[in-house]
């Protein structure tokens, strides 16, 4: 094999393996999206009851401690914080609201993710 050819690999290899991540996520979301029986819409307004005047920055659809929840980061004007709330997927109720100082997003950025 040709040293031109050898980097050419590496990164066929590299774009194979990334997109077949990318369609495993997409089955996963697919599949969480189906058990969940409170839209996103519906958790999104619950969510936003719990902080007036706030707007969603991102939303995700996840399972968080054997839980499937809907979690939406609320930003509001004036504020650095984010508040961070859990919204059961299959229930509709509240699980947890929590403050995030930019410190801690950031180290909750820099942490490892893995299955919860």
């Amino acid at each position: 094999m040709t040293a031109s050819k050898i980097p050419f690999l590496a990164i066929v290899s590299i774009f194979a393996f990334s997109s077949s991540l990318a369609l495993a996520d997409q089955a996963t979301q697919a599949k969480l999206h189906a058990e969940a029986k409170i839209s996103e819409a519906e958790a999104r307004a619950m969510a936003l009851a719990k902080v007036p005047g706030g707007s969603v920055s991102s939303s995700e659809l996840e399972k968080e401690h054997g839980k499937l929840i809907w979690s939406f980061d609320i930003a509001q004007v004036g504020s650095k914080n984010i508040t961070e709330v859990h919204v059961d997927a299959k229930t509709g109720k509240i699980v947890s609201t929590q403050i995030e100082t930019p410190d801690r997003e950031r180290k909750e950025a820099s942490r490892p993710s893995g299955p919860q």
